[in-house]
């Protein structure tokens, strides 16, 4: 996918033929935004600007199912046509779960437009089989990822990594599409992060070694935790639960645009050689 359409401006120079000229890798999306409660106006709006850029979009929590429906199907319908798979995140998924009403929850998904379930155990115990889970969703058109980690169990420690690993491969044997390792709001003592904030890079080695980087995706819901997972793994690290307002620093960030990124040699732009630039056309005036 392109970085920039390629409209030009009257000058007759475009921002995709300047960022090519500078060495610019041109990457498929690899965000995953999430909207907390957006109005339309505003989620739509972020999606003309950077809906090139996110791979899917998550409407997170609960909120979705409070507002006003009529806004909700809006907001999943505009995602839609600008061809953004919507993902219902994981807790409504666990509570349906919890109330008996798995059933009715995966219909109403289907019924407003949602592509795929983000399923689940942060905060309770599932005791349907995921390949059961899969395939009520999947009977409704719904594709289903896993979220890895516990929401309030704190850091992970070695013996967590390797459950939540065979716990990652029984969901992506029963059809799961991706695997999402937890991280939560404060991207402080939970998961991959500790009581600090700092990036357990082993850890989070471990993951990327079993599943591969087009299967797992990190959440990185602040700064500190989305500049380090770049910096340690490259641009093309899947960043999950990224706010929409912050999407276009993840970006600039990941192709080495940011001065914190340019020094680093896995996200610096490469040096292009004369062939490179002669075969991008500049209309002199």
């Amino acid at each position: 996918m392109e970085l920039m359409n390629d409209r030009t401006s009257a000058g007759g120079t475009s921002t995709a033929d300047y960022l090519r000229r500078i060495g610019v890798r041109d990457l498929p999306p690899l965000t995953s935004p999430f909207d907390p409660g957006y109005d339309p106006l505003t989620l739509e709006s972020h999606l003309k600007q950077s809906a090139h850029l996110y791979s899917s979009l998550k409407i997170s929590m609960a909120c979705w199912m409070i507002a006003r429906e009529d806004c909700t199907r809006k907001k999943i319908a505009a995602a839609r046509r600008a061809s953004v798979p919507v993902v219902t995140g994981g807790g409504p998924f666990e509570i349906a779960v919890a109330q008996n009403e798995l059933p009715y929850y995966l219909d109403l998904c289907a019924s407003i437009g949602a592509t795929r379930i983000e399923c689940g155990e942060g905060f309770t115990r599932l005791a349907l089989k995921p390949a059961r889970v899969v395939k009520m969703a999947a009977e409704r058109g719904l594709e289903v990822q896993f979220e890895l980690g516990k929401k309030h169990d704190g850091a992970f420690h070695e013996e967590t990594i390797q459950g939540l690993i065979a716990q990652g491969f029984q969901w992506l044997e029963s059809g799961a599409v991706h695997l999402v390792v937890e991280a939560r709001e404060s991207g402080k003592d939970i998961g991959l992060f500790d009581e600090r904030g700092s990036l357990n890079t082993g850890y989070a080695d471990q993951f990327a070694e079993a599943f591969g980087l087009a299967t797992v995706m990190f959440e990185a819901p602040n700064k500190p935790s989305q500049f380090a997972l770049l910096d340690h793994f490259g641009p093309y690290v899947h960043l999950a639960n990224v706010r929409l307002e912050e999407v276009l620093r993840v970006e600039i960030y990941r192709r080495g645009l940011h001065s914190d990124a340019f020094g680093n040699v896995k996200l610096r732009p490469a040096i292009p050689s004369v062939n490179d630039i002669k075969s991008v056309p500049v209309n002199a005036q």
